[in-house]
Parts: C-alpha cells; sequence; structure tokens
C-alpha cells in the first residue's frame, strides 16, 4: 500500500485551497466594486482572511519541517523537479501575498485589525508611491499563485487519469489506490 500524507498534513492542504480559493474570490469581486459600505466589510474580510491563512501556512510548513512527507511516488526526474518547483513556489507565494497586502495596508495608511479586534502593527510607513507599486505586486503575486495552482491540479490529474498511480489517493482521504 502507498504511503498516505498525514492527516495534519492533509487537513492543512485542503483548508489552505478552500481559503485561498475563497479569498481569491472574494479579492475579484471586491476590486471592480464602487466604493459603498459593503466593499469596506468585504476589504475587512478578504484582509482577515489573508492574515488567517498566513496563520495557517505557517503552521503547515512547520508541521511539513517536522512530519516528512511521504516519498514521492516513482516518475520521471524532470517531473518530481517540476513538482517540487511548484510546491516550492506555492509556499512562497502563500506567504508573500497576505505580507504584500498587509505591507500595502500599511502603505495606505490603513491599519490591519485583525477581526476587527486585534490591531497589527503598520509594517511600512505610509507612502503612495509604495502602496501603488505593492497593489500591482499583490495583484501579479495572486495571479502567479492562480497559475500554479492550476498545473499543480492539472499534475494531480495527469497522474490520476493517464499514469493511474496514487498520487492523488495519498492526499484524499477517501479516494482508494488505483490497482
Amino acid at each position: 500500500m502507498t504511503a498516505r500524507y498525514s492527516a495534519p498534513a492533509i487537513f492543512f492542504h485542503w483548508l489552505m485551497a478552500l481559503g485561498l480559493a475563497a479569498n481569491f474570490a472574494l479579492g475579484i469581486t471586491m476590486a471592480d466594486m464602487a466604493l459603498s459600505p459593503e466593499k469596506l466589510k468585504f476589504f475587512s474580510w478578504h484582509k482577515w482572511a489573508g492574515i488567517t491563512l498566513l496563520g495557517l501556512v505557517a503552521l503547515r510548513l512547520l508541521w511539513r519541517l517536522l512530519r516528512r512527507p511521504p516519498p514521492p511516488l516513482p516518475m520521471p526526474a524532470w517531473q518530481k523537479y517540476a513538482a517540487e518547483v511548484v510546491h516550492g513556489l506555492m509556499y512562497l507565494l502563500m506567504f508573500a501575498i497576505p505580507l504584500s497586502g498587509w505591507i500595502m495596508s500599511s502603505a495606505a495608511g490603513i491599519q490591519v485589525v485583525y477581526l476587527g479586534m486585534f490591531p497589527l502593527p503598520n509594517l511600512v510607513a505610509k507612502d503612495k508611491a509604495l502602496f501603488d507599486l505593492l497593489k500591482e505586486a499583490h495583484i501579479s503575486l495572486n495571479f502567479t499563485l492562480l497559475a500554479l495552482f492550476i498545473a499543480h491540479v492539472a499534475g494531480a490529474l495527469k497522474h490520476q487519469l493517464f499514469d493511474r498511480d496514487a498520487t492523488l489517493a495519498r492526499m484524499i482521504p477517501w479516494m482508494r489506490s488505483n490497482p
């Protein structure tokens, strides 16, 4: 039987996937909204979700460092390398995106108040030029993560549908390995 990821690793994986997808959708939705109380509420939710995801990715990385994942299944070296690069870049972006948003809020002169109760420190002084730069960076980083997510899903589906190996079953608790 093929070694599976641990239950906490699976939990963090799917919680992060759902959280990132929801926060991306929220960001896209609020981007084109006219300034309104609803848009300000969405901005707060987006920031709270971003800070929560930043904490979750830190816990996820800590878990991964303490509990090594199962060894990869046999595959060509280039595929193993591609998977490592995609995973590494995704982790980097899962840290960079919320941090860029937090710094962007600071540069706008708007303090992030987590859950409306816990003020987080401004990471930089108010700076319009920096805000504009960080806004573009935040958007670009998000779309880069989206592209990597698509590659990640495509790779998992390739393993399931074409290679017919147990790669996908190792991360989906109810899925059985292919014979």
